[in-house]
This record gives C-alpha cells, structure tokens and sequence, in this order.
C-alpha cells in the first residue's frame, strides 16, 4: 500500500524543498535572521496546508482528498503531496490574507516575511523548481509585501482607534453593514468603499492624514454606517493590501 502512495506523491514535495531551501539558507544567515526564516517558512507551510487545497483541480482534488482522509501512516498534509508547482500560485493567499488575519505580529515580521518569500521564489527557479517568469512574479509579491504589509497594518491600527473615538448610539449599531470593503476613491479627507455587492458607499469622512495612507485597491474589513450627518466608518478589524 505504501508503493501505490509513493507513486501518486510529487517529487519531491512541497515539505521536502522548504527543508532543503532552510537548509541552504542557515549556512549563510546570522542566527537571528534564520530563526525567522524558519519562522515563516513554517507559517507558509500552516498556510498552504489549511488553505492551498481550495485552488486544486478536480484530479489534484481527488488525490488530496483521499490521502488527506485516510487514516494513521498513509495520512498526508498538503505540503506531503505536492510539489513546487503549487507553492507561488498560492503566495499571495499567504501573504495578503493569512499573515493579516491569522497571524498576530508586529510589523516588522511582516516585512521579513516579504523577504523570506522574494529569496524562496528566487531559489526556486535557481534549482529549477519553477519557471523563472513565475519565480519572477513571486518576487515581485514580495517585495511588493515588505512594504504593504507593514503600512496595512499600521492603517488599520489608526482606522480602529479613530473609529473607536467615533461616539455613535446603538441605534446607530443597528443599521451598520459589516463587510470587506473595497476602497475606490480617495480623497482628502474622504474615501468611498466599494462592498462585496458592488454598492459604492461614501463619502466617508476621515481625518486627512488618514485618508492619505488609504490606497485605492486596498481592502478595509469592517464596519459602516449611514448617519444623518452621512457615512460614517463604525468599526475596523483588518486592510488587507492589494
């Protein structure tokens, strides 16, 4: 039974080339610098094991299914299945959603994971794991996210504090719209957000700074509302770079 497994598994897998790319890399960092490395190399692999699934084709699926369901020895994660082609396609679920929402660090490690994934995307098509065009667009995901992360994250710290500043009755409570919201235009001192229905909310007056740091793209997940005075931003959980 295992022989009939171990011919249906990629190789080599997934798990197997992150080895092999920390392994390389520990010999050139400091101590430091690879602890966070392995770091995010182990969100990566949380990430792509819990969600990378989703992106399969029918037979991808099938065989994911399968192996994933069965029991004791002959149980595989994802990253135990599958080889290189899957781990760029699925960087940028990692990246704009799995290190915002679940994973609660400074943004400083944000950025390092922007690093870690320019060099592993690089690496990659080094070894001849992956096309060098996609290795290339990797990178540029990146890069892109060791600065988007840490801006997202820093916006969304001052939209949840002005919101909270914001005094609102319970009645207001009561007609808020909680989505993911698009931003589209900005202003100063004003966004409109687009909701996943489509319908474009705003103006919604926001400090200027604010608005400033607001890039249209981004998405804002939260809460708003219509007031007399008109739309007002209730609550802010997460923004989510484009």
């Amino acid at each position: 039974m295992k022989t009939a497994i171990s011919s249906q598994i990629a190789q080599p897998t997934i798990g197997e080339l992150l080895a092999e790319f920390l392994g390389e890399e520990q010999k050139r960092l400091s101590v430091k610098t690879f602890t966070r490395y392995r770091q995010v190399i182990g969100l990566l692999t949380d990430s792509l094991n819990n969600y990378a699934y989703q992106a399969l084709s029918q037979s991808d699926a099938e065989l994911f299914n399968r192996l994933y369901n069965a029991e004791g020895d002959e149980h595989r994660e994802f990253c135990e299945i599958f080889g290189p082609e899957h781990i760029l396609p699925n960087i940028g679920e990692f990246l704009g959603y799995f290190m915002i929402r679940k994973v609660s660090t400074g943004g400083e490690f944000k950025r390092a994971a922007g690093t870690v994934i320019k060099a592993l995307a690089g690496w990659l098509a080094q070894k001849g794991y992956v096309a060098r065009e996609a290795a290339a667009e990797g990178a540029a995901k990146g890069a892109r996210a060791t600065h988007d992360l840490p801006r997202a994250e820093a916006l969304a710290c001052r939209l949840m504090e002005y919101a909270d500043r914001q005094r609102h009755s319970d009645e207001d409570d009561e007609g808020a719209l909680e989505d993911h919201f698009t931003i589209r235009r900005v202003e100063r001192g004003q966004i409109w957000l687009e909701a996943m229905d489509g319908n474009e909310l705003g103006p919604i007056a926001i400090p200027p700074a604010l608005a400033h740091q607001c890039k249209v793209g981004w998405e804002i997940a939260g809460a708003v509302g219509r007031m007399r005075s008109g739309w007002r931003l209730l609550e802010v959980w997460n923004v989510y770079p484009n």
